[in-house]
């Protein structure tokens, strides 16, 4: 007869919840597209304001959301690296 499995046990401190390999799986996938690009496919968890003023900028900018949202990353890993 095998051996009984141990029960999950779930982290019990804030820190230990926030913790990445703790999080629930999410699908992704990456891509290669050419040159030094890869395409990620991902899921983002907004607030309503927030993806109500990502779509509402993207619109004023007359850009599709997914460009807007690798356009605002690039801008963050350039600031990253000053």
């Amino acid at each position: 007869m095998p051996p009984e499995k141990e029960p999950l046990r779930r982290p019990t401190s804030p820190l230990a919840r926030a913790c990445p390999k703790n999080l629930p799986r999410m699908p992704s996938r990456t891509k290669a597209v050419g040159g030094d690009k890869v395409r990620m496919t991902f899921w983002v968890i907004l607030r309503r304001q927030q993806a109500e003023a990502l779509a509402a900028r993207a619109i004023r900018e007359e850009k599709n959301i997914v460009a807007l949202v690798a356009e605002i990353l690039e801008a963050a890993g350039v600031k990253g690296r000053e």
